[in-house]
């Protein structure tokens, strides 16, 4: 046995913990919505203006050229159309086809309706400038625009009255109830006449305050409206929302009759 003692064993050197490393930290930059959002607001406000004057040449073109509103100022045409109401007009429709008998157009009515049937001209500057606004619109028509029912087209002979007070066309009576002013009579008036060519045969719904063809008997053209004057069709009332209509053609005006006839005197 071996007497040399076996050397203790050395312990062994503490080991000390690495050190946590330290948390990464995300680096901070400022939120590019944030940084956008002046800028989106600097160039939408450099558009605007570009944005109103477009919406103006287009709504400039829609009235010149397509469809315009129309005010009512009168009672002429009552019930089918009261005071104040807004009529859209069709400004193509009759360069694409011929006036009808029965519908309600818009015409200008110089040189051939009464002077005292126009708009009245706004007074004052302020008022003059919201006038043009609205004109420009269409909100106001113009001074010497009118609008009434078409009764007669070139050749047709309108006659007031037949033996039971009918307005007859081509010799066909118009049952005329379905749009006369309640109570009121076809015309008080007694007239017969052929309505030459390239003019129309106007009236007023409202016929016994309507001042329309029968008030023109004795000026040049026999009150007939020329068809060169026309300025289109009003198709839909859309203003007030309670009086909201379409304008469509009476029935009585379809009577094959009246076409039969046309041109026979």
């Amino acid at each position: 046995m071996d007497d040399q003692e076996a050397a203790p064993e050395q312990p062994a050197a503490a080991q000390t913990p690495p050190a946590p490393e330290p948390a990464e930290t995300e680096a901070t930059s400022p939120d590019p919505q944030d940084s956008d959002a002046p800028r989106k607001r600097r160039s939408f406000l450099r558009e605007l203006p570009f944005l109103i004057g477009t919406a103006l040449v287009l709504a400039l073109l829609l009235k010149v050229f397509i469809v315009q509103t129309f005010y009512i100022p009168s009672s002429s045409m009552e019930d089918t159309l009261r005071i104040d109401d807004r009529v859209l007009v069709n400004k193509v429709v009759y360069h694409l086809r011929d006036i009808k008998r029965g519908e309600v157009v818009v015409f200008n009515g110089a040189n051939s309706f009464d002077e005292s049937q126009r708009i009245t001209k706004p007074e004052g500057a302020v008022t003059a400038a919201f006038a043009g606004v609205a004109r420009f619109f269409g909100a106001q028509g113009g001074e010497r625009d009118y609008i009434k029912r078409v009764i007669g087209l070139p050749g047709d002979r309108v006659r007031c009255c037949d033996e039971r007070g009918r307005i007859t066309v081509n010799g066909v009576a118009l049952d005329e109830g379905a749009y006369l002013y309640p109570g009121d009579r076809p015309s008080l008036e007694t007239f017969d006449i052929v309505v030459p060519e390239g003019r129309l045969w106007m009236m007023g719904d409202h016929r016994t305050v309507s001042q329309d063809s029968r008030s023109h008997l004795g000026e040049p053209g026999g009150g007939t409206v020329p068809i060169d004057k026309v300025i289109g069709k009003a198709f839909v009332v859309v203003w007030p929302f309670g009086h909201w209509q379409s304008l469509p053609i009476p029935d009585t005006f379809k009577q094959p009759a009246i076409d039969a006839n046309a041109g026979r005197g």
